[in-house]
């Protein structure tokens, strides 16, 4: 297979080759306009990304909507990707559950990541969580202890949790503050991005 010239030759690649993880079909690609201010990059594809075939359109994704939304991220304007491009799962009955890659699949898709970014050209990348982190970085990275902005493999970062996490909170009151704390986590990416310059990492 060829060099990619541009992110639509790269996006033929991925789709042509075969899923690095068990029980995926079709790869869901990256989506968003060249040039993005903001690059989002969550974990994988989950029950209805793979159906739909696009990023974040399932209740995590629908969540980070809102989220966005409420500091002004337009979602159009940005673009939105995962380091895994399939959806890796068991079937249970008619269930499709869904399954944590692993470092080493996480590793086997980081070429791809890296040439999309690349192409793609953001101000800001915000690492939605520890694979996310683990893809951008190389290495594993704990989210809580480096949630902020900082430099990961000389790219301008903002590790956050990622949406999925907020949804499994069962406590109401603590799931409400920490969407308020994501929401601000939002707000500081917009600021953020609003400048090309590479900030110092903490």
């Amino acid at each position: 297979m060829r060099e990619p010239k541009n992110l639509t030759e790269l996006n033929k690649n991925i789709r042509a080759s075969r899923p690095l993880v068990p029980g995926a079909k079709k790869a869901v690609l990256g989506e968003g306009p060249i040039g993005a201010p903001i690059a989002f990059v969550g974990e994988q594809p989950g029950d209805q990304e793979d159906l739909q075939g696009r990023p974040f359109v399932g209740p995590a994704g629908q969540l980070l909507n809102r989220a966005m939304a409420e500091v002004g991220i337009e979602r159009d304007r940005s673009y939105l990707t995962n380091a895994v491009k399939h959806f890796k799962f068991v079937q249970r009955g008619k269930r499709r559950v869904h399954q944590k890659p692993t470092a080493s699949e996480v590793r086997n898709y980081r070429w791809w990541l890296d040439k999309e970014l690349a192409f793609v050209q953001p101000r800001l990348i915000v690492a939605l969580g520890a694979t996310a982190v683990l893809a951008l970085a190389g290495k594993a990275i704990p989210v809580a202890r480096s949630r902020g902005e900082t430099d990961l493999a000389g790219r301008r970062c903002y590790i956050t949790v990622h949406p999925s996490f907020l949804l499994r909170i069962p406590d109401a009151d603590a799931k409400q503050q920490a969407y308020d704390d994501f929401v601000a986590d939002l707000r500081l990416v917009r600021a953020l991005a609003g400048s090309p310059t590479r900030q110092r990492a903490r």
